[in-house]
């Protein structure tokens, strides 16, 4: 797979990263990633994905753009309210890069359609706030082996995961919490959403271009009002209904 001139300039300094390198971008180039949401976390998750040259988005979400958006899901500017978010961010990244292919897929996953809406993708990063999609998806992706980027905020802390086989995600969370908070509840500084955003684009493409050592298994727990981050170790659950002895069951 050959780059053009634009190309070249374009992924200048990636080109020159020994991680990634040409057959890195090459990679990068080939993939295609699953974006569930395009809000909090999948708007600039898409924005550093398209800038970082991943061949194909398929952005995932049935929304549309409201006001209270804008504080934080960064690909959309004041004349995109109203409008479907896969439609408004199509048009953001083409901006950004014109060698990226956008496939807008207008619909919620749901655990009928979740296989369909990620067959062919490389990775799917999540972004959703609500616990039923969550395991539509860890489902789905444990289901057909594709690496799964989990991110979520609230408040000022955000989590990114990454997980592939087991541990999954429903061994880290087993079932809905009762008191679940959302953005729309509680509140999230917009910033935040920049920053567990930017940390998923990355586990991403250290997925596809083999670069590094990504977050599997492991849980990445971001602290906005501190500072501070640690990472937790995700211990499979060999009775997990995705991954455990229970899916073999059926």
């Amino acid at each position: 797979m050959s780059f053009s001139e634009d190309e070249i300039e374009r992924y200048a300094r990636h080109l020159v990263l020994s991680e990634v390198g040409g057959p890195g971008q090459q990679r990068l180039k080939a993939a295609r990633v699953g974006l569930i949401g395009v809000g909090g976390v999948g708007a600039p998750a898409a924005l550093y994905l398209a800038a970082a040259g991943a061949g194909t988005l398929r952005l995932i979400d049935d929304d549309t753009v409201g006001l209270s958006n804008l504080q934080r899901q960064i690909a959309f500017t004041t004349p995109d309210v109203g409008k479907p978010k896969i439609e408004a961010a199509a048009d953001a990244l083409a901006a950004l890069n014109p060698h990226v292919t956008i496939e807008p897929k207008a619909e919620r996953l749901t655990p009928a359609n979740a296989a369909g809406l990620i067959a062919g993708c490389d990775v799917i990063i999540d972004g959703t706030d609500d616990f039923a999609t969550r395991f539509a998806v860890n489902a789905a992706c444990t289901a057909a082996g594709v690496p799964l980027v989990s991110g979520a905020l609230g408040r000022w802390s955000g989590q990114v995961g990454v997980f592939r086989g087991q541990p999954c995600y429903r061994c880290m969370v087993p079932e809905a919490p009762p008191d679940a908070e959302t953005c729309s509840r509680v509140g999230v500084i917009g910033a935040l959403a920049g920053v567990v955003g930017s940390m998923a684009a990355l586990e991403a493409i250290k997925l596809i271009a083999g670069a590094g050592e990504p977050l599997s298994g492991r849980l990445l727990i971001y602290d906005g009002l501190t500072g501070s981050a640690r990472t937790a170790r995700v211990a499979a659950d060999p009775e997990c209904p995705d991954c455990g002895s229970r899916a073999s069951r059926g």
